[in-house]
């Protein structure tokens, strides 16, 4: 390793060191340094075997520094680090930081940029709720902005843009205003052109292959000389679609010695062939990249505030070369990273879940299975839940887990004390009852709430219990709202016993519906359809009322059974149908 090359590793060591020694406010450690060190300075990679040596000795000496010493080097050496680390020390009630300042903005504007190829999964919830959060916090300004102009690779879905649209205002946020990007490709071209001039860009004809090796060896392009009349002409043929998918790219002229050869000369335009599918867009060939089109949008949105991924930080770079040509200032920018779900077994990727759906293995994007914002909102959870638990995510750089748990407690905050009680069945084992027992039950809508009243329950001659909740041969229960009663053999009898036996912890209370009244209710759940019968009162739920079903959990009503018509023999039975059941969503415990 020769002196200049150890140099660079020193100096690209002390920073992650430092990074990692001032994050986790203890001292650096060597396997942590190298792992990012050798992600961003890829040609290290050759010397893999000396690296490390060179490492542990700047780790050593930045382990002796104390840690206001250690803060202060990490300042000098990486100001925008630092930056984020403090913000992400300065957590406020809502969890998350206070934005890099922005104190030095009269208006902070922010935008949530999705590609519209599909609904929205959970985690993609995370971005409206915070920056909706940081909106409101600073009476800020926030737009959506659909970047739609890949549409081949990542193609957008013509019903995905009122979708996400909807998603955002049922997390509790309206944006300021809407764009999509495949309306604005005539501004692109402009400010390509104007980069043309500026001698920032040029026209390749170089195959994949043949730019890469270039690239990686650090050799220019042959065609990055070329004159701007000739790349504008070029460029100009590419707007016109006289080139095919692969023949003519637009480059941006940045450093082809670059350390990073992600960012040698990238590529701002390409040609796809294949149509956009929005008829307005429809007739364009030459589309930008996504780096291009996003980078010259938030400066003419007058965006001061990103928030990306953190595998995203080459953007930002890459992005930083556009600026730079039109004396530009980039925005603050706040890196994040994944947010990691448990409790699914699909995996929570647009794409996987349409190949899923496709395949007919979800019923769709809003079945109980999939890990998606669409599902959870027709299972009955409420938008403000998921935005509770993304704002206590913060914006660590570090991957997080969301536990759904969270999700449901905040639901359950939520819905709890609106929410009517009811008694549902499931895969019911049918009991005759005997002995003088009441004819009827009246247990309260809601226990803490008697002014709401009570449920009419009809006995009847037999009721259906939870195959878990049946007794041993003559043990005692308590049916709720009716009685104590004893199994013998294949029946409950009535003891009269009162209420004691249950203060006493004698008998277990158990809930129960009707065989005859009662009313069939197909469960949806995660781990699939579950089939039961739920007390009459059911009948006259509507759609999208939610309800607790007592010791099974809380659901959303999504269809009503037909209601139920008296026979010639005026007994109350339904007309049988295959759609002769009300289904519900489960939402959570």
């Amino acid at each position: 390793m020769d002196d200049e090359l150890r140099e660079r590793v020193e100096r690209e060591a002390e920073k992650h060191a430092l990074l990692n020694a001032v994050k986790h406010e203890s001292d650096a450690n060597v396997g942590a340094v190298m792992g990012p060190l050798m992600g961003e300075n890829p040609d290290f990679r050759e010397h893999a075997d000396a690296v490390p040596g060179v490492v542990g000795g700047v780790v050593g000496r930045v382990n002796d520094l104390g840690y206001d010493d250690k803060r202060a080097r990490l300042e000098e050496l990486a100001p925008d680090e630092m930056a984020e680390i403090e913000a992400e020390d300065e957590e406020d009630e809502h969890d998350l930081p206070n934005l890099p300042n922005a104190e030095d903005y009269d208006e902070v504007r922010m935008r949530c940029a999705p590609n519209p190829n599909g609904p929205w999964h959970i985690g993609h919830a995370r971005m409206p709720a915070v920056i909706g959060t940081y909106r409101d916090r600073y009476d800020g300004w926030f737009c959506v902005r659909f970047d739609d102009t890949d549409p081949e690779t990542k193609r957008p879905d013509l019903e995905a843009y009122d979708q996400i649209r909807s998603d955002i205002e049922y997390l509790g946020f309206e944006p300021d205003a809407t764009f999509k990007a495949s309306d604005r490709v005539e501004t692109y071209y402009d400010h390509a052109r104007e980069l043309i001039e500026m001698d920032g860009a040029y026209t390749c004809s170089c195959s994949g292959e043949e730019f890469s090796e270039l690239k990686n060896a650090g050799k220019p392009c042959p065609h990055r000389d070329k004159d701007r009349e000739t790349t504008l002409e070029e460029f100009d043929a590419m707007v016109a679609g006289e080139y095919e998918s692969g023949e003519m790219v637009l480059r941006v002229k940045t450093d082809i010695e670059h350390k990073n050869p992600a960012l040698r000369d990238w590529v701002a335009f390409r040609m796809i062939d294949t149509p956009h599918p929005r008829e307005e867009a429809s007739e364009y060939r030459c589309w930008p990249m996504l780096d291009f089109q996003s980078g010259v949008d938030d400066h003419l949105l007058e965006i001061t505030h990103i928030i990306r991924g953190i595998d995203l930080q080459d953007s930002a770079k890459r992005q930083r070369f556009v600026y730079d040509y039109f004396g530009w200032e980039y925005p603050e920018v706040v890196h994040w990273g994944h947010v990691q779900l448990d409790e699914y077994d699909v995996k929570m990727s647009t794409s996987r879940i349409q190949e899923l759906i496709q395949a007919g293995e979800l019923a769709g994007w809003d079945d109980p299975r999939a890990p998606t914002v669409m599902s959870l909102k027709r299972r009955g959870i409420r938008g403000e839940a998921i935005t509770e638990s993304m704002i206590g995510l913060g914006t660590s750089t570090s991957d997080v887990d969301l536990a759904m748990s969270s999700i449901y407690a905040n639901n359950r905050d939520l819905i709890d004390e609106e929410t009517d009680r009811r008694f549902l069945v499931r895969e019911g084992t049918e009991l005759s009852l005997t002995g003088d027992a009441p004819t009827e039950a009246n247990p309260p809508l809601h226990p803490n709430h008697e002014d709401r009243g009570v449920r009419e329950i009809p006995a009847g001659d037999s009721v259906l219990l939870e195959p878990d909740d049946l007794p041993a041969r003559e043990d005692r229960i308590w049916l709720k709202g009716l009685g104590c009663f004893r199994h013998t053999r294949d029946a409950l009898q009535y003891t009269g016993d009162d209420i004691d036996v249950v203060r006493d912890g004698e008998v277990d209370v158990i809930h129960w519906v009707p065989a005859a009244e009662s009313v069939p209710v197909r469960l949806r759940t995660m781990d699939g359809d579950v089939e039961g019968r739920a007390e009459p009162g059911v009948a006259d739920l509507e759609a999208d009322d939610v309800v607790q079903f007592e010791r099974v959990g809380f659901a959303r009503i999504d269809s009503v059974a037909p209601r139920a018509t008296d026979d010639a023999s005026g007994r109350s039975q339904r007309d049988r149908h295959e759609d002769d059941e009300t289904v519900a969503y489960y939402a959570h415990p």
